[in-house]
């Protein structure tokens, strides 16, 4: 498949994902909050697409975060029916929607650090690079767990489905280790692919 065609389907498949969650969503407040950095991902690839192009593995995974925060986004998190089933299922004391969530949080903004660094600085593919990406994923998860912060704070119990903590006085820091092992997942199972697939980006 070219590129052009794989970049269409791509974008096509967000695309339809956004308009069925934003169909009457659960909480269109939370719907916002958590579809925004799709908005924003998607304005700023479609910019930078032709002087930046991204690799063809890193544009199917960010897709796929894309999806996992629209359909939080539809539902809410700690509402998403199959993690409902789940729960139910195996006795389990919450719905861990949030949990896979946060793993993506780590695996796939550690590979677009990864990749950007490679592409825009000195580093050569190597531990130290790994830790680099690693350590800015883990900086995004701590904005994000601070942005919930102040949303809540300025928002009251409107915030209370962004949150998502279902009553565990501890989720903060469990969503931050889930991004460290999705990052730490990703620096140790996806490097080769990715740079496989950064040698196949256009001259």
């Amino acid at each position: 498949m070219s590129r052009v065609r794989y970049e269409s389907a791509l974008l096509i498949a967000v695309l339809a994902v956004f308009a069925w969650s934003a169909w009457r969503p659960h909480d269109a407040f939370t719907w916002g909050l958590e579809v925004f950095p799709v908005v924003i991902g998607v304005v700023v690839i479609a910019a930078t697409r032709r002087r930046f192009p991204l690799s063809r593995l890193l544009l199917g995974l960010i897709a796929l975060h894309m999806g996992i925060l629209m359909v939080g986004g539809h539902y809410t998190y700690a509402e998403v029916p199959a993690f409902d089933w789940l729960r139910d299922q195996f006795g389990l004391a919450r719905n861990h929607y949030d949990r896979v969530g946060h793993f993506a949080q780590g695996f796939v903004p550690a590979l677009i650090a990864r990749e950007l660094l490679l592409r825009v600085s000195p580093l050569r593919p190597g531990r130290l690079l790994g830790f680099l990406a690693l350590c800015v994923a883990m900086a995004i998860s701590a904005w994000y767990e601070l942005l919930e912060w102040g949303v809540a704070a300025a928002t009251g119990s409107a915030a209370d489905a962004f949150l998502g903590t279902q009553g565990d006085v501890w989720d903060t820091q469990k969503d931050m280790l889930l991004a460290f092992i999705g990052a730490l997942c990703a620096m140790t199972c996806m490097a080769r692919a990715q740079d496989r697939s950064l040698a196949r980006l256009p001259d």
